[in-house]
């Protein structure tokens, strides 16, 4: 194994019953780096989460973590952490005594530094007596954080930790996750939230349907032609909006119902025609004020890479090329996992 992957995974297949969750999948994550894990619903994200964790083992494909390779045994690799489908926390208990009680079932006692340590990380001392019962959302996702990192993880895997966070919340969770993969920690990401997943992550893995449609860095995800939607706030909207028309490449995309903002200029291009508009707007003495995407560039490559897969792939089969029969209540919730 590469010594500077924390996850090496090579044709990767998983079956519930009739269901295919996951279909030959690679995945590759970098020791000290985030990296982010996106598919729409039923797509096999926690699935392969929990192949990660040793919670499930594939039926075929090769996986190593850490530079050791997972056979078919149901337990986690060491120096793995994390939580998948939200953590399992004790109600009656208060955030110190379920930390304890964690430390405990690890064998390794109540460790009181350790779990104060952990208590602070995640910004929950204030509320470490308080019965868990009572926590909100975001706060049980920050205490599973918290109860990940007691063993001080060399991969951490996390399923939707931001779920429920305040402003606050979130800047806890990813100041610990940026410090961990600086301090050469892997961590997989799986989220909805893009923005979440734009900030931390400097790699990004899309399933759909049980497929990777696309692996890499982010910035794969703008390169080429593909073109997006950009909005431009200029100190000459008119004088920009005719050089937006004469720049090769550029395409007007704020006239539609004869609507248009006498602020704001929207226009689809791919990067380097963009580019090209910029340098005009410079050169003309046009200030340019503001330019962001309409939707991001992850947003934009998870729709058009999971639609256009759903297309081709609209029924999932087993190996031998059979489809599987309706799928059952049960079986839609595995497929989902």
């Amino acid at each position: 194994m590469d010594s500077h992957l924390a996850v090496r995974a090579r044709g990767i297949t998983k079956c519930f019953g009739d269901v295919i969750a996951l279909d030959g999948v690679d995945l590759d994550v970098a020791q000290g780096r985030i990296h982010g894990l996106v598919g729409p619903n039923g797509a096999g994200k926690t699935t392969l989460l929990g192949l990660l964790l040793g919670l499930a083992a594939a039926d075929s494909g090769s996986l190593e973590i850490l530079g050791t390779p997972v056979g078919r045994a149901f337990e986690a690799p060491g120096g793995v952490s994390g939580f998948v489908d939200g953590p399992g926390l004790y109600p009656s208990l208060t955030a110190r005594q379920n930390l304890a009680a964690l430390a405990a079932l690890r064998g390794g006692g109540t460790r009181t530094a350790g779990i104060d340590d952990a208590l602070d990380q995640v910004g929950l001392t204030d509320v470490a007596d308080d019965r868990t019962r009572g926590f909100s959302l975001g706060m049980r996702q920050r205490l599973g954080l918290a109860a990940a990192l007691l063993t001080k993880p060399r991969l951490l895997v996390l399923d939707e930790p931001s779920n429920g966070l305040d402003p606050a919340g979130k800047k806890h969770v990813h100041g610990v996750l940026t410090r961990l993969a600086r301090e050469g920690t892997g961590v997989v990401l799986s989220s909805h939230r893009m923005d979440d997943l734009e900030a931390l992550c400097s790699a990004v893995t899309i399933l759909a349907t049980g497929r990777v449609v696309f692996s890499g860095p982010l910035g794969g995800l703008t390169a080429g032609n593909r073109e997006l939607d950009y909005r431009l706030v200029t100190s000459g909207p008119e004088h920009a909006r005719r050089l937006a028309v004469g720049t090769p490449g550029i395409r007007l995309a704020d006239d539609a119902g004869g609507h248009r903002d006498r602020e704001a200029l929207v226009v689809r291009a791919s990067v380097p025609a963009l580019d090209d508009l910029v340098v005009r707007l410079v050169r003309a003495g046009v200030a340019l004020r503001e330019l962001t995407p309409v939707v991001s560039p992850l947003e934009a490559a998870f729709l058009a890479l999971t639609e256009q897969s759903a297309g081709v792939h609209g029924v999932r089969q087993r190996q031998d090329g059979t489809a599987g029969p309706q799928q059952t209540g049960v079986q839609r919730q595995e497929a989902g996992r």
